[in-house]
């Protein structure tokens, strides 16, 4: 029945999408972020006498078929994902603007587990580079569902369209959630987390006077926006704090690595690093890994043997569960006291 439900939404969000674009003149992801702010208050809203009444009869009759009480947050958030896809390819969005997959989420909440056996109420999340807040919000979910503990969410973004969607989402999903539009290299008011989960843009950060105040600061010239928002992103944690980060797969072999593998073993716990399946990405040079790291602090200790390794696909259902018992294995000999 869920399936169902999502499907309807899905149809609904795609439909009103494509109407409001054309009748508005406007980007997809606008005519997206329209149609949610429209479903969320209940009714089609109008600016300088737009849109029309012709498509404002037809939203309405659209908009009829969401039923809210069917609705849970994870439907909700699913089918804007689904959207999204059709919102990317139409304003051609640049690869760094573009969704983590759920079986990246997944993995991350899945590694939070492993680290926190029990979740304390409330439970912190962050997420430096928010923009949609499709990650953010997946994790959140997850956790809430498997543990029945109150998850709040801090996302920060330079983006403000992006922003839009994270903050109607979020409120249409009932999250608990701030979120900052700003440079997140900038002052954060945001402190004191209990994870960090964040799908690293990958770049260079063109202010190097703002770089140079950070350890992984590149010598000369740009420095790598990710390796200055890992660093950024563990500032924010409390002691013990996690920080789960999807990277450049090569992350560790650039010209600037050593500068980033200095402040890692200086400043924090690096716990792991998992190779994700080539499959996840459109190419092998896009393929990603998950870092994994820990602040300092409370019972946290430094891993005796960091964790090394590819995730499997999710098909491969031996391989998959062979990987959950070797993690957990790793857990109980290296962190778990």
């Amino acid at each position: 029945m869920a399936n169902e439900h999502l499907e309807n939404l899905y149809k609904v969000l795609e439909d009103t999408t494509t109407l409001l674009s054309r009748n508005l003149n406007t980007t997809y992801l606008d005519a997206l972020i329209e149609t949610s702010e429209n479903l969320l208050a209940h009714q089609v809203m109008h600016e300088d006498g737009l849109p029309d009444q012709a498509t404002t009869d037809k939203l309405t009759e659209l908009y009829a078929w969401v039923k809210p009480e069917q609705l849970t947050p994870e439907i909700i958030r699913q089918a804007l994902q689904l959207t999204l896809i059709k919102v990317i390819q139409h304003d051609q969005i640049e690869p760094n603007k573009q969704m983590t997959p759920d079986s990246m989420a997944s993995l991350a909440s899945y590694m939070v587990t492993v680290f926190y056996p029990k979740l304390p109420n409330p439970f912190k999340v962050g997420d430096l580079a928010v923009g949609t807040g499709n990650l953010l919000y997946a994790v959140m979910n997850q956790l809430h569902q498997a543990s029945e503990i109150d998850v709040q969410g801090f996302g920060v973004d330079n983006d403000e369209q992006l922003l839009a969607l994270a903050g109607v989402s979020g409120q249409w999903q009932q999250q608990t959630i701030d979120l900052f539009h700003q440079d997140a290299l900038d002052q954060l008011v945001v402190k004191d987390l209990d994870l960090v989960v964040s799908d690293l843009p990958v770049g260079y950060y063109p202010l190097d006077d703002r770089a140079k105040n950070f350890a992984t600061a590149a010598k000369s010239g740009h420095s790598y926006a990710h390796h200055l928002l890992i660093e950024q992103s563990m500032k924010t944690l409390k002691p013990g704090g996690l920080g789960l980060f999807f990277v450049p797969s090569e992350v560790f072999q650039s010209d600037e690595a050593k500068g980033l593998t200095d402040w890692l073993t200086k400043t924090v716990y690096f716990q792991g690093l998992l190779t994700l399946p080539e499959s996840f990405f459109a190419t092998k040079a896009a393929q990603k890994s998950l870092l994994v790291l820990q602040q300092p602090g409370e019972t946290a200790q430094q891993a005796g043997k960091v964790l090394l390794g590819a995730f499997p696909e999710v098909s491969d259902r031996d391989a998959f569960g062979q990987f959950l018992t070797d993690v957990n294995q790793w857990a109980e000999q290296n962190i778990k006291k």
